[in-house]
């Protein structure tokens, strides 16, 4: 970073680059790796360039010393195909809003469960994801074991254990 910009190149084509990093090379392992670069950008423009280049080296030694995960691209990747080759499908009637009468008289809304009145703040059981009926079911993320995609994969597994019981007990 040093050798690029005392040649002459533009901090912010670096800073660029490490926001991509912080998305694609980092992602969930460390989810403030992104807000800290975009921090760092907002800083640089703010200090202008002696003191923003700081802010930037801030930025490019917690990506290198964060742990990595490239789980969210290869789900991004994996859900774009997904859909891809899937028909186009109605939002189901229990997402819909509700804003008039008619609607209201149409069913919108009606099944919807508000996650903060849930317990666990989870509307568990099946039905209630929002993944469409129609579909085959699939699982895009994948967390790995480094960082916080650790605790991510924890509490997917916790959810999938409240779905399973939620669907036992008849609800």
């Amino acid at each position: 970073m040093a050798r690029f910009i005392q040649g002459g190149g533009d901090p912010l084509d670096v800073i660029r680059r490490l926001t991509a990093i912080a998305s694609e090379d980092v992602g969930n392992a460390d989810p403030r790796a992104l807000p800290l670069v975009m921090a760092a950008w907002d800083a640089y423009l703010r200090l202008g360039d002696y003191e923003g280049q700081r802010a930037i080296a801030h930025a490019a030694i917690h990506l290198a010393v964060a742990p990595k995960s490239n789980a969210i691209d290869r789900a991004w990747h994996q859900a774009k195909a997904f859909a891809a080759g899937q028909p186009r499908l109605e939002v189901p009637t229990y997402l819909r809003n509700a804003p008039t009468k008619l609607m209201e008289s149409l069913g919108h809304g009606q099944g919807y469960r508000y996650a903060h009145n849930e317990p666990h703040g989870y509307p568990a059981g099946s039905g209630h994801d929002c993944w469409p009926e129609e579909l085959p079911r699939e699982r895009f993320y994948r967390p790995t074991e480094f960082g916080q995609e650790k605790r991510y994969a924890q509490i997917m597994a916790w959810r999938e254990q409240l779905d399973a019981e939620a669907d036992e007990g008849g609800e």
